[in-house]
C-alpha cells in the first residue's frame, strides 16, 4: 500500500527545491498517501416504537404526537446509518451522521430513563479496524453514550474519508484536503477528552489511547498540507517565510511523533493496527524520520522572539488581485475567501432559537402549537415554517420606542453578475469565467433579493446571510483596479436618506449588509409573540443575534467602509449598548401557573450558550429541546476558539444542500434547491408576512 511512500519525502524536496523537479519525481508526487480510517458498523434497532410508547405512557398521547416527527426522523437517520443506500456521497453520509447526532441527543433524556421492564433497546456497534476480533464487539442495553460515542467516530472517520478522497494534485483539493482532516482531529478530539475515558467496555477504537492516537495522526496530516500551501506562499519576506516554514516543519514533526510514540510503546494498540494495515507503522516512522531531520536542518532559520513580528503576520494572506498571479486556481482563491479568519463561522453564526422557529434551512422546527418538527436529513431545503409565533404588527410600541425601530438601509442596483464577470474574463480567461459562473449568478440574485420589500423578515434574513457568506467569497478579487467597469456600490444612510456613499469598495458593502441583518433581527424580536414561552425565547435570541452582526460590523468592516454616519463605529456601538435595557423589558409570556419553577422554564434560555438552564422537566417537548440546545452547544463550542469543528464552511461547499457548490473543481449553483423567491411563493407565506 505504501510501496511509494519515497514521493511523499521527493515532494517536499520538490517543492523546497524546484529546480531538482523532474517528471519522475513530479509522478512520486502526485502519488503521496494519506491515512483514513473505515467507519464503525452496528447491528440494526428499532427507536420509534419503543420511544413513542414510552413518551405516550409517561406523558400522554398528545405529546407524543408533539414529538412524533422527531422519532421518526430518528429512525429514519439510523436506518440509513446503517444500511447506507449505494448512491450516497461521502459529504452525504457525514450530513446523515450529523443529522442523527442532533435526533440523538434529543432522545437522551428519553432513553437513559427507559425501566429494565420496558421494550429494550440494545446498541451493538463493531470495532471500525478489527470487527472479527473476539474484543471487536460492544453491546450495551440504552448505552447513549455508546451510541453518542460511535456516532462522533465515524464523523471523523468520515471526514477522514473526504480528505483523502479530495484530488491533492490542485491547490483547491489541498485545502480541502486540510480542512477535513482538521475536522477528523477535531472529533477525535472531542471523543478523547469527553467520551473514551467513561465508556465501559468499549471496542479497542474507542479507548483513550487509540482516540488520542487518531486525533494526532489527522492532526498531523492537516498540518502537512498547511506546510505545503506555506512552502509556496510567496508573501512577506525570505526571511520571514522561512522563519514559518522552520516552525510548521517542527510542529508537523511532534504531531507524528506524538502519534507514532502512542502504538510500538503499547502491544495491543500495535497488533490492532498491524491486523488492520501493516505498513501503518512503518509509514508513520518514515513520516517521524523525515520530518525531524527537516526541523533540524531549519532550526536555525527560527527568529529569535526579539526580531519576530506581530503574530497577526504570521497567518498567510491572499493578496489583493490575486487572479494576476493564479489564474489557474480561481476556485480556490474563492473558496480561501470564506475560510479567511475574517469570515469564519464564528463571526457570522446566526443564533440557535431564530433557526430553530425562522429558517428555512434548519430541518428542525418549533411550531406555533408546542409541536417538533424534525425533517428528514436528505430531505434538500426550504423546509416550512410557522410563522405564526410572530405577530403581525410591532408587539409594542413603548419597546420599539426605547430604540426606535431602525429603518433598513437602502441600496442602487447593482449588475454584480456583468461586473465580476467581465473582470474574471479579463485578469484570467472565459473557462476560467465558467467555473465560477454558479456563484457570480447566485451573487446576483441574492442582492436583488434581500432588497425586496415584499419579502417577509425572515425570508429577508435569509437572502442577506446568504449573500455576505459569498460576498465574503469574492473579497479577495477586489480591488478590481484593472476592471473598465467595476462595481460601484450605492447605500443610502439609514437613518437620513438624503446621504449616501459610492465607492468601489466591498467592506461598503459588506457593512450595510451587516447593518441590515441586524436591524432585521431587532424588527423580528419587536414582532414577537410574548404571550409564548418561544415567543419569549425568540426576541431574546433574535436581539442576541442583532448584537452579533453590530459586533461584527465594528469589529472590521464599518472602519474600512468610510460610508454613511450611520455605519460609523460611534452610531453602532450607541445601538449596540442599548439592546441589554430593551431586552430587560420584554413582558414575560402569560402562564396559569405561578410557581418559580414554570417563571424558569421561561427566562431559562441562554442564547450565548445554546443551552436551557432550567425547564420545566414534565413537558417532553422542553427535554427534547433541552437535548437539540446541547447538541447544537457541543457541535458550535470550539467553533469560537482555534479549533473549528462539524462543517468548516469550504466543506460546507461540498454538501447536497448547499445553494453553491464545488463540482468537479467549479462553483455552481445547486439545482436542487429553490431559489428564495420560489420558496415564497410555494410556501403561502402571505399569511405569516411581517408588514
Amino acid at each position: 500500500m505504501f510501496t511509494k511512500v519515497i514521493g511523499f519525502l521527493l515532494g517536499f524536496l520538490i517543492v523546497s527545491f524546484p529546480a531538482a523537479m523532474n517528471s519522475d519525481d513530479q509522478e512520486l508526487l502526485n502519488l503521496e498517501t494519506m491515512l483514513s480510517i473505515p467507519l464503525k458498523k452496528t447491528d440494526p434497532v428499532e427507536l420509534y416504537l419503543p420511544l413513542r410508547r414510552l413518551v405516550a405512557s409517561k406523558y400522554s398521547e398528545n405529546d407524543a404526537q408533539k414529538v412524533e416527527s422527531v422519532l421518526e426522523t430518528l429512525n429514519k437517520c439510523r436506518r440509513d446509518m446503517v444500511e447506507p443506500r449505494g448512491d450516497l456521497s461521502l459529504p452525504m453520509q457525514r450530513d446523515c451522521l450529523l443529522h442523527y447526532f442532533k435526533c440523538l441527543s434529543m432522545v437522551e433524556t428519553l432513553i437513559t430513563s427507559i425501566s429494565f421492564d420496558a421494550d429494550p433497546i440494545i446498541f451493538v456497534w463493531y470495532d471500525a479496524f478489527n470487527p472479527n476480533h473476539q474484543d471487536g464487539v460492544s453491546s450495551q442495553r440504552s448505552a447513549i453514550q455508546l451510541e453518542k460515542a460511535a456516532v462522533i467516530f465515524n464523523l471523523g472517520a468520515i471526514c477522514s474519508q473526504i480528505a483523502a478522497s479530495c484530488d491533492r494534485t490542485t491547490a483547491l483539493g489541498r485545502h480541502l484536503a486540510m480542512e477535513a482532516f482538521k475536522v477528523a482531529a477535531n472529533f477525535f478530539f472531542k471523543l478523547w477528552k469527553d467520551f473514551a475515558k467513561d465508556l465501559v467496555s468499549a471496542t479497542l477504537d474507542l479507548t483513550f489511547l487509540f482516540v488520542e492516537f487518531l486525533h494526532n495522526l489527522f492532526s498531523a496530516q492537516a498540518s502537512e498540507l498547511k506546510l505545503r500551501e506555506q512552502l509556496n506562499n510567496k508573501d512577506g519576506s525570505y526571511r520571514l517565510r522561512e522563519h514559518r516554514c522552520a516552525l510548521a516543519f517542527r510542529s508537523v514533526y511532534e504531531l507524528y511523533r506524538r502519534a507514532y510514540e502512542l502504538i510500538p510503546t503499547d502491544s495491543a494498540a500495535r497488533n490492532h493496527v498491524n491486523s488492520f494495515d501493516q505498513t501503518w507503522v512503518t509509514h508513520l516512522y518514515q513520516k517521524v524520520t523525515f520530518f525531524e531531520a527537516e526541523a533540524r536542518q531549519r532550526h536555525s532559520s527560527i527568529l529569535p522572539k526579539s526580531k519576530r513580528p506581530l503574530p497577526q503576520e504570521y497567518s498567510s494572506r491572499v493578496k489583493s488581485c490575486a487572479l494576476d498571479h493564479d489564474a489557474e486556481s480561481v476556485t480556490e482563491i474563492l473558496v480561501r475567501g470564506i475560510c479567511s479568519r475574517k469570515t469564519q463561522l464564528y463571526v457570522i453564526q446566526t443564533q440557535l432559537y431564530v433557526d430553530l422557529i425562522l429558517s428555512e434551512y434548519n430541518p428542525f422546527k418549533i411550531m406555533k402549537d408546542g409541536k417538533l418538527v424534525a425533517y428528514p436529513w436528505d430531505m434538500p431545503p426550504p423546509y416550512p415554517t410557522d410563522s405564526a409565533i410572530l405577530s403581525s404588527s410591532l408587539s409594542s410600541s413603548s419597546l420599539s420606542d426605547i430604540l426606535g425601530l431602525i429603518p433598513l438601509k437602502k441600496t442602487e442596483p447593482l449588475n454584480l453578475y456583468e461586473s465580476l464577470r467581465s473582470y474574471f474574463v479579463l485578469k484570467c480567461s472565459e473557462s476560467v469565467a465558467n467555473r465560477v459562473e454558479g456563484l457570480l449568478q447566485m451573487l446576483h440574485k441574492l442582492r436583488n433579493e434581500m432588497q425586496r420589500d415584499d419579502l417577509s423578515l425572515p425570508l429577508r434574513r435569509e437572502c442577506l446571510i446568504l449573500y455576505f457568506k459569498y460576498l465574503c467569497m469574492i473579497e479577495p478579487v477586489f480591488p478590481m483596479n484593472a476592471s473598465p467597469n467595476p462595481p460601484i456600490f450605492v447605500w443610502y444612510n439609514a437613518i437620513n436618506p438624503q446621504q449616501h456613499s459610492s465607492q468601489h469598495n466591498i467592506h461598503l458593502e459588506k457593512a450595510s449588509v451587516l447593518f441590515n441583518l441586524g436591524s432585521l433581527c431587532t424588527h423580528i424580536a419587536l414582532s414577537c409573540d410574548f404571550t409564548t414561552i418561544h415567543g419569549f425565547r425568540l426576541a431574546t435570541d433574535a436581539l442576541n443575534e442583532a448584537s452579533r452582526w453590530f459586533s461584527r460590523l465594528t469589529a472590521s468592516d464599518s472602519r474600512m467602509a468610510s460610508g454613511t454616519i450611520d455605519l460609523s463605529e460611534h452610531y453602532i456601538r450607541m445601538i449596540d449598548f442599548q439592546l441589554p435595557d430593551l431586552k430587560s423589558k420584554f413582558p414575560r409570556p402569560q402562564s396559569d401557573e405561578s410557581s418559580s419553577r414554570r417563571y424558569a422554564a421561561y427566562s431559562a434560555y441562554n442564547p450565548m450558550t445554546y443551552e436551557l438552564l432550567a425547564y420545566d422537566p414534565s413537558d417532553v417537548t422542553e427535554q427534547f429541546i433541552l437535548g437539540y440546545c446541547k447538541a447544537y452547544s457541543m457541535l458550535q463550542e470550539l467553533c469560537e476558539g482555534p479549533l473549528v469543528w462539524e462543517v468548516p464552511p469550504c466543506l460546507d461547499l461540498l454538501s447536497e444542500v448547499s445553494p453553491i457548490k464545488i463540482k468537479d473543481g467549479n462553483l455552481v449553483a445547486n439545482a436542487t434547491l429553490e431559489a428564495p423567491n420560489s420558496a415564497l411563493e410555494n410556501m403561502s407565506l402571505q399569511e405569516t408576512t411581517l408588514q
